[in-house]
């Protein structure tokens, strides 16, 4: 395959999906990780420190750097493939199977998908976006990004729109993580139970991480 095919044929878009969805799994370990140390609920001290590391630190730019990369060819790509793949079946099939063939979560790959674009556009304006200009406009070296997030959940739409992200993630989480094993060719009949079910516990365990975070300053159970 070359490497333009990888970015026109149906496989080549799967395996850039595979490999940048991966690349995404792994930076949400990181990422809720990271924002879990608001839960030692020292006014944001812990939190304020590792989140200035990450932002100053080189090596993490350039990682950032990646990511973004990976994110959009991620988003373009899924995008490509659902009109793909709605556009080989115009006319749609007069007895729908529903769930006896395949989870709905699924066959809303690119719904999700959608929802998570509009999620992300609201993260980075609250909080990605401040931290930049930051860092790189004003110079300032005291921006302090626990009171920014203090400060934006505790407004209603903003804590529903990150929930109902969360949850639109869980689901796209639960799917994508077995999907991307199963298209780089890491699967067999012995080992398939068991990428699934890490698959679950990953997608429930960070998506309740993150859906924590606006609940707990929403409700003042931290400071």
């Amino acid at each position: 395959m070359t490497w333009k095919e990888y970015f026109t044929s149906s496989i080549g878009k799967k395996f850039v999906m595979a490999l940048t969805g991966i690349s995404l799994i792994l930076f949400l370990i990181v990422h809720s990780t990271v924002n879990g140390m608001i839960f030692f609920n020292d006014n944001g001290e812990t939190f304020n420190f590792y989140a200035h590391f990450l932002s100053h630190n080189w090596l993490m730019r350039l990682a950032e750097l990646g990511l973004f990369v990976g994110l959009i060819l991620h988003i373009i790509q899924g995008l490509m493939l659902w009109a793909q793949n709605n556009a080989k079946r115009p006319v749609k099939y007069a007895v729908n199977p529903g769930n006896a063939t395949s989870a709905w979560y699924s066959r809303s790959m690119g719904l999700l998908g959608s929802l998570l674009l509009i999620f992300l556009v609201v993260h980075l304006s609250h909080f990605w976006w401040g931290t930049k200009v930051s860092l790189y406009a004003s110079g300032h070296e005291g921006h302090n990004l626990y009171e920014e997030m203090k400060n934006a959940f505790q407004i209603p739409w903003v804590v529903v729109v990150y929930l109902l992200g969360v949850i639109a993630l869980c689901w796209h989480l639960i799917h994508g993580f077995s999907s991307a094993f199963q298209t780089l060719g890491i699967n067999s009949p012995k080992y398939n139970p068991i990428i699934k079910t890490l698959g679950i516990a990953y997608s429930l365990i960070v998506c309740l991480a993150f859906a924590m975070m606006p609940l707990a300053f929403y409700f003042g159970w931290i400071s």
